[in-house]
């Protein structure tokens, strides 16, 4: 299939990046109810058929598992990127935060035919539990960002180890997998004691960053972007973070620009396959 005209994708790329100040306003709008449908209340109710009567309903089959963590030779313990030959990138996610703007956001890169990696903290899955499979459901990928989301570099080995494994119990639960990803939280970089316990839960890698959107800090959406534009690169890994009106807004300008430079959003793990 032949690559899109220059013409075409700016015309898509400028249409994509003006949608971020409607976003914001949007995920916070309630729904209304659609009552057209409704019968009155003394209305007759139709009867089933004897059919339908003895019908058995139909077992509504079971999801499957998530993908469990995988070793890839050749990678260090601590991944920062991919490979730097592809025009490939991950937009990875600390999962946290107002449901509702993670929803979104969720949608927004959907429409964009990105796929993102998302690691969830286990706190945040105890309150808002359904986020695991809509996470999984649109493609994408699901990890471990500790249990409370504190200080993990900062706790003995028995504390540290159990922020991994509480988490992984909430996503084994949820998923019927631990996730493929850790990511240590409070820290771009795992220390050798964390690397050690990461390992011991049953992730062969943990994972870092190599391109900070500090998104966290509420920079604005304009600013965002430029954060990341400016560093991203074939193989780079990003830091972003749910619960932020400021990621919504500037995610599409983000994915627009993406786009212009030909490359593509993947889940972490196709970014090193």
């Amino acid at each position: 299939m032949p690559n899109p005209s220059p013409h075409a994708v700016d015309r898509r790329s400028a249409l994509r990046a003006g949608a971020g100040a409607a976003i914001v306003g949007a995920f916070t709008a309630g729904c209304s109810e659609d009552k057209a449908g409704e019968q009155p209340a003394d209305s007759p109710k139709p009867q089933p058929s004897a059919s339908a009567a003895v019908a058995a309903p139909a077992r509504p089959e079971a999801p499957r598992p998530a993908p469990a963590p995988r070793a890839f030779p050749g990678q260090p313990v601590q991944i920062s990127s991919g490979p730097r030959a592809r025009p490939q990138v991950a937009l990875t996610f600390h999962g946290q935060g107002d449901p509702k703007i993670a929803t979104t956001l969720l949608g927004e890169a959907e429409k964009a035919g990105a796929r993102i990696t998302v690691l969830a903290v286990g706190s945040w899955l105890d309150e808002q539990p359904a986020m695991a499979r809509r996470i999984l459901d649109g493609g994408h990928e699901l990890g471990n960002h500790t249990q409370r989301h504190i200080d993990i570099g900062a706790l003995d080995e028995t504390e540290a180890y159990a922020e991994i494994t509480g988490c992984a119990d909430r996503l084994r639960r949820l998923t019927g997998s631990i996730g493929t990803w850790f990511r240590p939280s409070r820290a771009q970089y795992a220390t050798p004691l964390v690397q050690r316990l990461a390992r011991k839960a049953g992730y062969p890698h943990v994972l870092s960053y190599d391109v900070d959107s500090l998104d966290f800090t509420s920079p604005g959406a304009s600013a965002v972007t430029r954060n990341v534009t400016g560093q991203i690169r074939n193989g780079s890994v990003v830091s972003l973070h749910f619960g932020y009106a400021d990621t919504v807004a500037a995610l599409p300008a983000l994915l627009a620009e993406l786009e212009r430079r030909r490359l593509r959003a993947v889940t972490t793990t196709e970014l090193l396959t």
